[in-house]
């Protein structure tokens, strides 16, 4: 991970930067894994700068990368699935997918904080994002004339196998287990 450059760096530049790098240490790390100590030595700044950007610490550090992730999906996966009318938008949510989970090489943090104890901490932002998607992708499915309650299932399906495959290739240190996973489920609509 590169750590910020001071120079000619806006705060709000450095904000998004250092939750992109805040994002990688608690992927990397998982929420109960990640000091302070990882957190400086990714970003290169020091304990007052980091208090300065996030004055209530690791925890609001924590719910920025969750907004910043929530705001990529929104942006990117459910707007899409729940606007689209030309029908264009499961294969855009594939896609988007693929894009940001790096083909299978990234491990979804969202999941990663389900799995620990912060769980607890942040249950309900990690519940409204398995929530929203299932929600934009439910409705795109009946707009392509699926019943409304074989769309929910079957929502709930693709975003388990999603998550799944996810799991699996990162056990398996192979992306073309998320590749053929992503195939399978688009495959699954025709």
């Amino acid at each position: 991970m590169k750590a910020v450059k001071r120079a000619n760096t806006k705060q709000g530049d450095t904000r998004k930067i250092v939750i992109a790098q805040l994002a990688e240490v608690f992927r990397a790390h998982g929420y109960e894994g990640t000091s302070l100590s990882l957190i400086t030595q990714a970003t290169g700044l020091g304990k007052g700068s980091l208090y300065n950007l996030f004055p209530r610490g690791k925890e609001q550090m924590a719910e920025e990368v969750l907004a910043h992730i929530d705001d990529w999906f929104e942006r990117n996966v459910f707007a899409p699935l729940r606007d689209d009318k030309s029908g264009e938008g499961l294969a855009h949510m594939f896609e988007a997918t693929d894009r940001y989970f790096e083909s299978g090489g990234r491990v979804c943090l969202v999941g990663v904080f389900a799995l620990g104890g912060a769980r607890d901490l942040f249950g309900q932002k990690l519940r409204g994002y398995f929530k929203s998607w299932e929600a934009a992708l439910a409705a795109a499915l009946r707009r392509q004339g699926m019943a409304p309650s074989r769309a929910k299932d079957r929502a709930e399906e693709i975003v388990l196998g999603i998550q799944g495959a996810l799991v699996l290739a990162r056990a398996q240190a192979s992306t073309s287990v998320f590749s053929r996973a992503l195939k399978r489920l688009r495959a699954g609509l025709d």
